[in-house]
């Protein structure tokens, strides 16, 4: 959670706070250069740079240095007055065509957007070049994998928790193979009968069976020159499992009901969720057919494991939403939190189910730690004070009650296992005491900055920070 993951190089003290604070509440955890200690890229997952205002331009490249190999593929946030401009925009320039401007004063919501655009121009349509979604340390490894082991025909065994994206895999190294232009045939070992898996695989002829009026191709012929990609073949039975390994050794197979060798050319791309090392000492896998999938193994980290892709992986799934025609949605720095919080057992896949349903349920909107399936909030602290209500503000109590609130707070949050960003928190707090200020005074500033207790000019820079001038009245 802590780890650096945005660089922030930006001479004026004033636009690096403004431009610091609205990553912070956008999910980042960004540092400005010069305070940046060089790391090793394996250490370091840098997710994007911000290039603003110029003091020395030798300081400067220093610290875009930090990026490393890295500055190769991150999106670049530039300021459309830098002094960097010209430069990183120019055609011949290699960052041209992954650049976002950004204006000041800075708006929380341009920000929120150019980000997205930035990540779905980055992420979309690079044939041959698919990139799987993330830049943690875990999916940096599984990209590396896929790059390396897409142009070879070797078996691949993608090992991992239901969820974890195993089928997306299959298909990247498929995309990233000199197999792309011929077709792609998936079938789910666990999900078909065992008496008709065979049929399903290998085809059969007319009259084969009850029910075969006609001959009918199967994967293997479907899949020709292509690759076959077999979903939780763990849950094959031991009897397909000795006619897959046939298939495996020699390249030739009949259809059922058929007396035809046929010779295939595909590819084998092989799945499961299953501790396959077990079911072999439990006699329900074949040991030979194991290690004939398993020339190149590669294992999916549970979502659990690589957290800090969060925001891209719901950055992803808001453009998947958005080309269905659905709305966008976005997560405050408390939602965030709370998400980092749970366990997700579902893995990707119910990440972008829980999008999905919140982008239903919130269009346009941004999501809070209150808005959140109860599950999915864990023992975080709601992002309102608990005992601050709209009514203690329309009567002009907020003061008493949010110390009464802050008084008790010990008794009513507890602090999670694996501890808080207390800054976060606290700006949640803060911003959703606001939010009400505002809503009971009818966005009027001086009214809202006088329930809270505070200057005009301190609550109006306090909406320029967090994003909210969209609140005031007109």
């Amino acid at each position: 959670m802590s780890k650096v993951d945005f660089l922030v190089i930006e001479s004026n003290e004033a636009r690096a706070e403004s431009i610091l604070s609205a990553l912070h509440f956008l999910g980042y955890h960004p540092q400005r250069g010069e305070s940046c200690i060089a790391a090793d890229e394996s250490t370091q997952a840098w997710r994007a740079v911000y290039v603003g205002t110029i003091a020395d331009t030798t300081e400067a490249e220093r610290q875009f240095a930090l990026l490393g190999d890295a500055a190769g593929h991150v999106p670049v946030l530039l300021a459309s007055d830098s002094a960097w401009a010209t430069r990183l925009t120019a055609a011949s320039s290699p960052f041209a065509s992954r650049i976002g401007m950004v204006e000041f004063p800075l708006r929380y919501e341009q920000l929120a957007e150019v980000m997205r655009s930035l990540y779905a121009r980055l992420l979309g349509g690079r044939r041959g070049e698919l990139r799987f979604v993330g830049e943690s340390g875990p999916m940096r490894r599984v990209n590396a994998l896929i790059r390396q082991v897409a142009p070879f025909d070797s078996s691949v065994l993608v090992l991992g928790e239901s969820g974890t994206g195993k089928e997306m895999v299959a298909r990247t190294i498929h995309e990233c193979s000199p197999r792309r232009d011929k077709p792609f045939v998936a079938i789910n070992c666990g999900a078909i009968p065992a008496e008709l898996l065979e049929s399903e695989l290998f085809g059969h002829e007319k009259g084969a069976f009850t029910g075969a009026i006609s001959a009918r191709k199967g994967r293997f012929e479907l899949a020709e020159g292509g690759t076959l990609f077999l979903d939780e073949i763990g849950d094959m039975s031991l009897t397909m499992q000795v006619k897959l390994l046939r298939v495996l050794q020699e390249r030739v197979f009949e259809r059922v009901g058929g007396t035809k060798s046929q010779r295939c050319d595909v590819r084998i791309i092989a799945a499961t969720h299953r501790n396959l090392d077990q079911a072999i000492a439990n006699g329900q896998f074949r040991e030979d057919l194991f290690y004939r999938l398993s020339v190149f193994p590669l294992e999916m980290p549970a979502l659990r494991e690589h957290l800090d892709d969060l925001p891209v992986l719901i950055t992803e799934f808001n453009q998947r939403l958005a080309r269905r025609g659905l709305s966008s949605v976005r997560f405050s720095a408390g939602a965030l939190n709370a998400l980092h919080q749970y366990a997700w057992p579902g893995n990707v896949r119910e990440l972008c189910n829980l999008v999905e349903r919140l982008a239903i349920l919130y269009p346009h909107g941004e999501i809070r730690g209150s808005d959140l399936p109860e599950k999915y909030r864990g023992r975080q602290a709601m992002e309102e004070v608990p005992g601050v209500s709209l009514l203690a503000l329309m009567e002009g109590a907020a003061a008493p009650a949010l110390m009464d609130a802050a008084a008790n707070a010990g008794d009513a949050t507890l602090l999670p296992e694996g501890g808080i960003d207390l800054k976060d928190h606290l700006a949640d707090i803060e911003v959703g005491l606001i939010r009400q200020a505002l809503d009971v005074t009818g966005g009027v500033v001086a009214h809202a900055a006088k329930l809270l207790r505070m200057q005009r000019t301190t609550l109006v820079e306090k909406l320029r920070k967090y994003g909210l001038q969209n609140s005031l009245a007109a």
